[in-house]
């Protein structure tokens, strides 16, 4: 009879020590579009950094195992239409005044927000008039950005003949034109001024505007049948903010948290 009794029990417990031995199954992947936009992602489409981006991400996959979030690199030109076609489920980092109200999407405001300043070289006599008129004044602009001033309207040629504008895909480019006159303008997101600031010497030989161009109230904007809806998502947001996880993130860089 025993031997019987272990003659039963003994497939069962291959079955048993089977089971155990697979993998976890992991949680649903959510896309989400990575775009040039330093310092939340350095050019993620040739393999840079991901920046905050990579670190509000980990954040999230850390907090929970329902969902994993992946970076997909994408452009700026090229990312409202990745997010149309379904190639990504989610943009994050989005402006409401930028070109995304046409496209079918879910907005979620993320609590964060950045702005942008604009930048001259620093001489004797300067002070903060000379951002006071845009008018006749060479600027240094990052291709693809919205700009307040320009009304929002990223068209290329717009802004070479009504800004004499010389278009770059980098702050950096545009900050090195103005120090060496290339350029009299550049405008920047405060948080990048804040990464060049503690990296760069040569920051000290710029002015920098109290005018602020634009408010960046940043969104997330999910596409209608993403793996994630808009609710769980914020709530997942809102457990990093109360465990001051995105100041921790973010308030490095003057990127304010709402409480």
């Amino acid at each position: 009879m025993l031997l019987a009794v272990r003659s039963w029990l003994q497939p069962l417990s291959l079955l048993f020590f089977a089971l155990c031995s697979l993998p976890l199954a992991a949680g649903q992947e959510v896309r989400v579009g990575a775009a040039h936009f330093p310092p939340y992602a350095e050019r993620p489409e040739q393999g840079g950094d991901l920046g905050l981006l990579g670190d509000l991400l980990a954040a999230l996959n850390t907090l929970q195992d329902d969902y994993r979030f992946v970076a997909v690199p994408t452009s700026l030109p090229r990312r409202y239409r990745d997010l149309r076609e379904g190639r990504i489920d989610m943009m994050m980092f989005e402006n409401p005044q930028w070109d995304w109200q046409d496209i079918p999407h879910i907005a979620l405001d993320m609590g964060l927000e950045d702005s942008e300043v604009f930048v001259a070289r620093a001489e004797t006599g300067r002070g903060q008039d000379y951002f006071d008129d845009l008018e006749g004044k060479r600027m240094a602009l990052f291709s693809g950005y919205h700009y307040a001033f320009a009304g929002f309207d990223a068209t290329p040629h717009r802004l070479v003949e009504q800004f004499r504008a010389t278009l770059t895909y980098s702050h950096d480019s545009n900050l090195k034109m103005v120090l060496r006159g290339r350029a009299d303008i550049a405008p920047v997101t405060r948080s990048y001024f804040e990464v060049y600031r503690r990296s760069d010497p040569d920051a000290g030989q710029l002015l920098v505007s109290e005018r602020i161009d634009q408010v960046y109230r940043h969104q997330a904007l999910l596409r209608p049948r993403s793996p994630i809806d808009a609710q769980t998502l914020g709530a997942l947001l809102d457990t990093l903010r109360a465990q001051g996880r995105l100041a921790d993130i973010f308030a490095p860089y003057h990127i304010s948290v709402r409480e």
